[in-house]
């Protein structure tokens, strides 16, 4: 069963498998007759207009509902618009070749229906490379059932700091993965488990005590992603690797509560997310991982909607944190218009809503005396972009020693956050010193 899990939905066979499956099936419809009334010739002419007009429907409703209503929040390519396109192309033939069809061809026609909507599906998954595996796609954990090494204590008086650290001859040359379940002890916010990463100085006999980041992933999204779809794992690794061990521990924890659902990283009917993400995580962290003091230490950061907490929270609390890492962040929470955001979140109060706008957060806490802050977003990404360089501007007019990233030629997707993760991640370690 694990293998099956396992499979990858961004390349290798079964990718290959329905791509192909796909076409054959779609070259069988054009030129197959679906029953003995159908001449070859007027068979073909109306499945070629069947094709336009299915196009022109999937373009339509592409418009209508990312462009015009943005339900989905996030900018489509061109290859994406293009293969939604021929997808409704492929439903439309399908459907033409009902009329006057034998029973065989309806069945099959239903089949190239699956076929094709499963590859346009898997063109888009490709295309933001939210679900790597089908384990991902099924919303299992990477990470299930992985459990955290012991982590050694050594005696305080004699354990190294950053500075004096020296890399052991049996360092490990990755970190080690695990989930654990962090209590919302105060909050009781309804979380899933948490991942943690470990760098590999940490594995070590005699570990020094690291800097922490908190990270989340988007919506909908689950806390293996920004380790796994975005790939900070292994750019982890690949840091450690030229570091002598040292990297920052990361911790992932659950700021959704399920994937379907944005309670926007504030406290609200939705759920005490922010209560849970400052204060029951870090009490977690601080409690059973070892862990730099905060604020200078410690960082907060994720993608899309994540990103848009880590800017919402880490200007928040710069009593919490000293560094942000937000790729691909709204320039504000949402569900929606604002209404129904002011609504459902902040029970009807527009005035609590404009005072959880980042800028409002940072305009109340500066000047920011010690606040080192990351700002990503891809160059093709029109819907998320401007917002990203506002806030970059509206951090460094409070006070934050900002930068910001550009990820080139990606929209909103796993390619940017991943892009965005590695260097922020680079640029917030030697923040910290870690590249000794």
């Amino acid at each position: 069963m694990k293998p099956l899990l396992d499979v990858g939905l961004l390349s290798g066979p079964l990718v290959i498998a329905v791509y192909a499956a796909a076409a054959i099936a779609a070259l069988l419809l054009l030129f197959v007759r679906p029953g003995p009334r159908w001449r070859r010739s007027h068979w073909l002419v109306v499945a070629l207009g069947a094709a336009v007009v299915g196009a022109a429907v999937g373009i339509g409703l592409t418009w209508l509902l990312n462009d015009a209503l943005d339900l989905f929040g996030a900018e489509l390519t061109p290859v994406v618009r293009l293969w939604i396109a021929l997808g409704f192309a492929g439903f439309g033939v399908a459907i033409a070749s009902f009329w006057w069809a034998t029973w065989r061809r309806v069945i099959a026609s239903i089949l190239a229906i699956v076929l094709f909507a499963g590859a346009t599906a898997m063109t888009i998954n490709i295309d933001f490379g939210q679900y790597p595996t089908v384990r991902s796609a099924l919303g299992l954990s990477a990470y299930a059932g992985d459990v955290l090494p012991t982590i050694a204590k050594p005696d305080p008086a004699t354990q190294p700091t950053i500075a004096t650290w020296t890399a052991p001859a049996d360092l490990p040359t990755q970190g080690a993965v695990g989930t654990v379940t962090i209590p919302a002890t105060a909050s009781g916010f309804h979380a899933r488990d948490a991942v943690v990463y470990l760098p590999p100085a940490a594995l070590t006999a005699d570990p020094p005590k690291l800097p922490v980041l908190i990270m989340m992933s988007g919506q909908p999204g689950s806390p293996d992603a920004p380790l796994d779809a975005a790939k900070l794992r292994q750019s982890l690794d690949a840091y450690a690797a030229a570091h002598q061990g040292l990297a920052p521990i990361v911790v992932s924890p659950d700021q959704l509560g399920s994937p379907d659902v944005n309670p926007m990283c504030v406290d609200s009917p939705i759920g005490n997310s922010a209560t849970y993400l400052t204060v029951d995580v870090p009490a977690w962290i601080t409690a059973n991982l070892p862990v730099l003091p905060g604020p200078r230490y410690w960082g907060i950061g994720g993608y899309s909607q994540g990103g848009t907490c880590s800017i919402q929270l880490g200007a928040a609390h710069p009593e919490l944190f000293g560094a942000i890492l937000d790729a691909s962040g709204e320039e504000f929470p949402k569900l929606g218009d604002p209404q129904t955001t002011i609504d459902k979140g902040f029970g009807g109060d527009a005035a609590k809503y404009a005072a959880a706008y980042p800028a409002a957060i940072m305009a109340a806490h500066t000047p920011y005396s010690d606040m080192f802050a990351v700002f990503g977003v891809g160059s093709d990404d029109s819907v998320y972009l401007p917002g990203v360089k506002t806030l970059y501007a509206d951090a460094q007019a409070a006070g934050m020693t900002a930068t910001y990233i550009e990820s080139p030629g990606s929209a909103h997707d796993a390619t940017t956050w991943a892009y965005v993760f590695k260097q922020g991640l680079g640029l917030i370690a030697d923040h910290w010193g870690l590249n000794r």
